[in-house]
């Protein structure tokens, strides 16, 4: 036997040491850990709540309609991002939290835990709903919670005693299918809150009430019809109830955050919105509610049904400033602490960003997001242009840690919204507060839909003290309208607009903020550049039945065509490995191909037309995105982040909303690239994408050891990284128009450095008129009449402050016409 020196031991004992180390790290992907995946057998997995305790981090997961219970569970994860599953989870679709002072106890979703890290658990067959909110208790809040539920179920949890008492029964058990999973229901007095909408969301109390919020409606229009009246804002007393505003509403919180109040008259914080704008509310002790508008980055969220949110949050996060963060419609907003009706100075929008977000929190340095990433179900979100395609086979999303300083450094802040669409104004002839500070780009539309000249005038608050001041008269003829930008040193927190007679009018602000992200293309190199004939692509479906893996129909893409090469699965630790599953391979041929001509790819533009027969032109990338985007070589449109699409058109990604929430009509672009992207979907949180080069390694890259399969994995929100959104293209390419018919609507909204120029071969001049939608609500706008000289090639170069999301064009004559626009 060959002895063993010291140092060989020594040097043997590090290396295992060494191993152990790696081993205990797990890695990560643009902050998104792949071990701390969470999945459930229900069709949606979101992230409820995500609270620090004890020094760890304590996660709960929901399904979508399920007020007695679920597979979904408890995570408490560790420093070291090691995951422990709480073993006594009952699940349901809880996203309620919050830490009680007195008692020194977490309270999240049905679980209590004390400071020690016992968990008491309450029983949903007790307290059955779906749990949506906690409060502090009106009269006795040391000893006593409340309990709030999506369907408007209120419920008394004494702390000493652990009982719980019922104060309104959840309207869930009016259904006998519910009762009949809750031992002795039947017969039990019920006592119906009744409150106006559907789907709770948020519960807070302070100033002697308690106020609920509610984001959705009943019915079947509710779930095509985005702009119909929904939801409501309520308070009660401690015996009554009494709305206070009947929008869409969410959040409803105060300084106090999730441990509530200090001082019974500290202030009452409650974010929504309507088809118009984002909506924010703030109870004072003595004044009552005042209401302000906000402008949105994304109409994804939009929707009468209320289901396209999630829990939008104001929240500390600990950064020493004094100022909160808030999620509302795709942005991260700067809010401040100290925000009242009186002074309402302070916020500020910081960036966009594409995840679909639950809650969020400080926690080990970083910020922590709980994602909604993938839900088996999909909900209403089916439409033409994404084929035969199938959801995920099992729902599952992840945690997202990102730096403090990434909040400033994602999507650029472009956004828009409206005091008035189209609206017939009796009485209150002076709109709503608007958000004017945060940007330097702001235009204003006005619309006059009235037979008689109308004055707007528009008045500015300069501090957030509620003083206004006259800043312009603006006169608009009958049945006109116009633009104005609003100058860059305009200082003032908030504008409202005010007009001269009774009749129907619009007012609409759009607001261009300025490319923010900082540009990583190297983050991509790996995937192949269009143009390329010879590279590995793959079909992509995340498999259902607790495999947790993702199934990779892999294979070349070579002159044109896709050859399969092998059925490849991807684990959670990211190794992608040949298998024989045959079932889910079929699944995959069967459900997973890309269809051809689900778009036309034309000469000047990729035309849509939508689920509804709409049409909307799109401007164009390299010509060499022709084939693959009409030749079923590339994925169009698949979601992977929850009740929306991403959009991938010729060159340029784009958030697509749901049709319920208007879809097309309120598309967003994110960013312009030249990768010849074969498939890509979401998986464990991230986002995967195939169609990468057979050479070249980089961390995002992981490979099959035979490599004939590969796959990039990442952060959906890497993709502001690639660069701003640019384009080629017009709506008219030497077409035969006729006079005072529009050409269909091209997108205009969030690109930079705008550039159109128009020819025509009449032999005299033509009077070209342009107009613009602010919105995407088709509320157009005249914008600007341009008259071409015969043969005349004219050039004309759109003010960067301009910003609005798609444009028309019509002619006073019969001729050939072209209307090429440059967005670079």
């Amino acid at each position: 036997m060959k002895r063993i020196s010291k140092i060989q031991l020594l040097l043997f004992a590090s290396a295992v040491l060494a191993q152990f180390s790696v081993f205990g790290q797990h890695k990560s992907y643009s902050g998104i850990y792949p071990n701390l995946a969470m999945y459930n057998n229900e069709g949606e997995c979101g992230t409820g709540a995500v609270v620090p305790w004890n020094d760890k981090l304590y996660v709960i997961t929901y399904g979508p309609h399920l007020p007695v219970g679920s597979s979904d569970k408890l995570y408490i994860v560790e420093q070291s991002k090691d995951v422990q599953v709480y073993d006594k989870s009952v699940g349901g679709t809880p996203a309620n939290r919050m830490i009680h002072e007195e008692s020194n106890k977490l309270f999240i979703g049905p679980y209590i835990i004390d400071n020690t890290g016992a968990i008491t658990v309450i029983d949903p067959k007790v307290m059955p709903g779906r749990l949506t909110g906690m409060a502090r208790h009106l009269s006795d809040p040391k000893s006593k919670i409340y309990y709030a539920t999506m369907e408007e179920g209120f419920y008394e949890y004494d702390i000493n005693s652990k009982q719980v008492k019922e104060l309104y029964t959840d309207v869930n058990l009016k259904s006998e299918r519910y009762r009949k999973l809750v031992p002795g229901r039947d017969g039990k007095p019920q006592n119906f809150a009744d409150l106006d909408g559907v789907h709770g969301k948020g519960v807070y109390s302070g100033q002697g009430v308690m106020v609920y919020s509610n984001n959705g409606e009943p019915g079947d229009l509710a779930l095509t019809q985005y702009d119909i009246p929904s939801g409501s804002l309520s308070e009660w007393n401690g015996k009554d109830w009494k709305l206070v505003r009947r929008n869409q509403f969410v959040e409803v919180t105060g300084p106090g955050g999730i441990q509530g109040n200090k001082n019974v008259n500290d202030p009452i914080w409650a974010t929504g919105w309507d088809h118009k704008s984002v909506i924010l509310a703030v109870r004072d002790h003595l004044k009552g509610w005042s209401f302000y508008r906000l402008p949105k980055t994304s109409r994804s969220y939009d929707g009468a049904h209320g289901w396209n949110t999630e829990w939008p949050r104001i929240r500390e996060i600990g950064d020493g400033s004094g100022d909160y963060l808030m999620t509302m419609h795709g942005m991260f907003w700067k809010f401040p602490k100290s925000f009242t009706a009186q002074n309402s100075k302070g916020i500020r929008p910081r960036s966009s960003y594409l995840k679909v977000i639950g809650d969020f929190a400080r926690w080990n340095n970083q910020l922590v997001f709980g994602c909604d990433d993938s839900a088996q179900k999909e909900f209403l979100n089916k439409r033409s242009i994404k084929g035969n395609l199938e959801g995920a086979g099992q729902s599952n999303s992840n945690l997202w840690f990102i730096d403090e300083s990434q909040l400033d450094q994602l999507g650029p802040t472009t956004a828009e919204g409206a005091v008035w669409i189209d609206e017939d104004l009796k009485d209150n002839l002076t709109s709503e507060a608007f958000l004017l500070a945060g940007w330097d780009k702001r235009n204003v539309w006005l619309k006059n839909h009235n037979s008689k000249a109308a004055k707007f005038t528009l008045e500015i608050d300069k501090n957030g003290d509620n003083v206004w001041s006259t800043y312009k008269d603006i006169s608009v003829p009958a049945n006109g309208s116009l633009q104005e930008i609003i100058p860059p040193d305009l200082r003032g927190e908030w504008i409202r607009v005010k007009v001269d007679g009774q009749g129907k009018y619009s007012a609409l602000f759009s607001y261009h903020g300025n490319q923010i992200s900082k540009q990583e293309p190297e983050l991509f190199n790996a995937i192949t550049k269009v143009g390329q004939t010879n590279y590995l692509g793959g079909y992509l479906y995340a498999l259902g039945n607790n495999q947790r893996k993702m199934g990779v129909l892999a294979g070349e893409l070579k002159d044109g065509e896709f050859r399969e090469s092998g059925y490849y699965e991807l684990d959670g630790d990211m190794n992608l490995v040949p298998s024989d599953n045959n079932a889910e391979k079929q699944v995959i041929q069967k459900h997973f191909s890309i269809e051809k001509n689900l778009v036309d790819v034309q000469a000047n533009s990729v035309l849509v037309v939508d689920d509804l027969g709409r049409r909307w032109r799109f401007p164009k990338g390299d010509e060499k995105f022709d084939k693959l985007t009409q030749g079923g070589l590339t994925r169009l449109a698949r979601e992977v982040v929850t009740e929306r699409d991403l959009l991938n058109l010729h060159g340029t990604f784009y958030e697509l909303p749901a049709e319920n929430a208007d879809g097309f009509a309120k598309v967003r672009p994110v960013s312009s690239h030249n990768m010849a992207i074969h498939d890509f979907a979401s998986f464990r949180g991230l986002f995967v994408v195939s169609g990468i080069d057979t050479q070249g390694n980089q961390d995002h890259i992981i490979r099959s050891q035979d490599n004939k399969a590969a796959v990039w994995v990442g952060a959906i929100d890497d993709l502001w990284k690639l660069g701003k959104p640019k384009g080629l293209g017009g709506p008219w390419s030497n077409t035969e128009v006729k006079p005072n018919e529009s050409s269909d609507p091209y997108l205009f909204g969030f690109y930079d450095n705008r550039t159109l120029n128009i020819n025509h071969d009449a032999t005299s001049d033509v009077v070209f008129n342009i107009q613009l939608d602010p919105s995407g609500n088709g509320e157009w706008i005249d914008y600007k009449s341009i008259s071409v000289k015969s043969s005349q090639n004219l050039e004309f170069k759109f003010p960067k402050e301009l910003e609005a999301r798609w444009i028309r064009f019509t002619v006073d004559k019969p001729c050939h016409a072209s209307t090429n626009l440059k967005y670079d």
